[in-house]
């Protein structure tokens, strides 16, 4: 018995450096752009039986404008980072590069006072094993780049700082053939925008 996992990376709701920690934004226009232009090399994975997505704004609207009409996840929610919450990295950097460094080299530590990398990893891992594995099943779920990379760190056993060397672009798909602890990853090109 095995399931098909298809991931797909929601579209952005700002530039790379406006980004913010648990960002609640939604997709702004050039996100709304990407979507519509990814849409028909997207729509196949609509018909999965399943169909989930991350509890951001951006992962929901992106999952509704590929018409995939998903069930938000709270498991699928970006790593919880407590006080950095709403802050950018370069301002918690400013502040704090001493809690910074301890959390880009500990994947146990939380010095933000939310998850650390590995609960992060271990909660996506979790919502991963638990699918209904039904002999060729298919899921489909729009999440934040995190979660995706979360996902791959998890399926391929590696070790929890290889989260960081890994990127995931905006509609990329990633997916995951197998069963609990026991996947197989095909990775997709990102779709190529008008």
């Amino acid at each position: 018995m095995h399931v098909r996992v298809s991931l797909v990376a929601a579209a952005r709701g700002s530039s790379l450096l406006a980004e913010r920690f648990d960002d609640d934004r939604p997709l702004d226009g050039q996100g709304w752009n990407a979507v519509a232009s990814a849409a028909p090399g997207l729509a196949r994975l609509g018909a999965a039986e399943l169909r989930y997505c991350s509890p951001t704004p951006r992962s929901r609207a992106t999952g509704q404008a590929l018409g995939y009409a998903p069930l938000a996840q709270p498991a699928l929610r970006e790593c919880d980072m407590g006080r950095w919450r709403g802050l950018t990295l370069a301002e918690v950097t400013a502040h704090d590069p001493g809690a910074v460094d301890l959390w880009l080299t500990d994947p146990r530590a939380a010095p933000h006072g939310g998850e650390s990398l590995l609960a992060f990893i271990s909660r996506i891992g979790g919502w991963l094993d638990t699918r209904p594995a039904d002999d060729g099943g298919a899921i489909v779920a729009v999440a934040e780049p995190s979660v995706v990379r979360a996902a791959l760190v998890y399926a391929l056993k590696a070790p929890p700082l290889t989260y960081w060397s890994v990127d995931v672009r905006p509609l990329s798909t990633m997916t995951l053939t197998g069963w609990s602890g026991r996947w197989h990853l095909s990775l997709q090109a990102p779709v190529q925008f008008g």
